[in-house]
């Protein structure tokens, strides 16, 4: 009976052997081809230092452009401070000397109006499309003369330097455009200057009879309470000039609305007027100097 037993069992084992892998040398291990085996590949050393010294490449990479942003919106700044406490010649000059410096300043206020929710050119784009198109404008401080390829007035685009060939570059208080040849004259964030009544006079020199300006600044520099002008003064200041407030908008949170008329003067006083500018207390525009991000 145990001869038969210990058969039985030899028989059981060599089953067992004969069914499990070839590979395996160890009878009590049965290696079932029908389960997937996982093989760990091995890199050879050199892609490893190849991935290693791509990652390092990619962060110093970007380490590099963070720094380059931060001496880019450094410079930025400090030319946008410029520009509030000079006048419009001494910008001139100074942009005259190295108009690169023009190129730096607008990619840098390009990049603080991509954070406000809404851009005021956006506003003045619609106002002039709801009227005629024959009317010409004149937009003082034009930049990328985003006004005039939005409309399909004829635009007389504005600026310290021609960023576009379309361009006027010139002091803003003494341009080159005809008197009273301008149906709406425009200033989009552009009364930098601390002569910036002098740009307002110009205006209104080009501007024709009952001809529309547009003032968008930014609101905190109309701010009595944080060192900006007084609105009121401000638009009494604007009026004494020649002109009449029509409509004011203080909605936004970025930035005020100011919608003027010339009057339309008497013969008599027309030649006066050139000399009333000066006559005039016009209140101190607070500088827009933009934080650090």
């Amino acid at each position: 009976m145990q001869d038969d037993k210990s058969s039985r069992k030899r028989k059981r084992k060599s089953k067992i052997g004969s069914s499990a892998d070839p590979s395996c040398n160890d009878a009590s291990i049965i290696c079932d081809k029908r389960k997937k085996v996982v093989k760990k590949v091995e890199l050879p050393a050199s892609s490893t230092v190849v991935a290693t010294n791509s990652l390092k490449q990619s962060k110093s990479n970007a380490f590099l452009d963070k720094m380059r942003a931060k001496l880019s919106g450094g410079h930025f700044r400090m030319i946008n401070e410029r520009l509030y406490t000079c006048t419009g010649d001494e910008a001139l000059s100074y942009f005259k000397e190295d108009p690169s410096l023009f190129n730096v300043y607008h990619t840098g206020y390009q990049e603080q109006m991509f954070h406000w929710p809404e851009q005021p050119v956006n506003i003045i784009i619609k106002w002039l499309k709801s009227r005629k198109t024959s009317l010409v404008v004149a937009d003082f401080g034009c930049g990328d003369a985003i006004l005039a390829k939005n409309v399909k007035n004829k635009v007389f685009s504005i600026d310290l330097v021609a960023k576009d060939p379309s361009v006027i570059a010139c002091d803003m208080s003494n341009t080159p455009l005809d008197s009273s040849s301008i149906d709406v004259s425009v200033f989009c964030l552009s009364l930098m200057g601390t002569n910036f009544p002098n740009y307002i006079q110009e205006a209104y020199r080009v501007l024709k009879p009952s001809g529309w300006l547009l003032i968008a600044e930014v609101k905190s520099r109309f701010d009595p309470n944080n060192g900006g002008a007084d609105p009121d003064r401000f638009v009494n200041a604007v009026s004494q000039l020649g002109f009449t407030l029509i409509s004011k908008d203080f909605s936004n949170k970025m930035f005020i609305l100011l919608y003027f008329k010339r009057k339309v003067p008497l013969p008599d006083l027309e030649e006066k007027q050139s000399s009333k500018g000066k006559q005039i207390e016009w209140p101190e525009l607070k500088p827009c100097l933009y934080k650090r991000r």
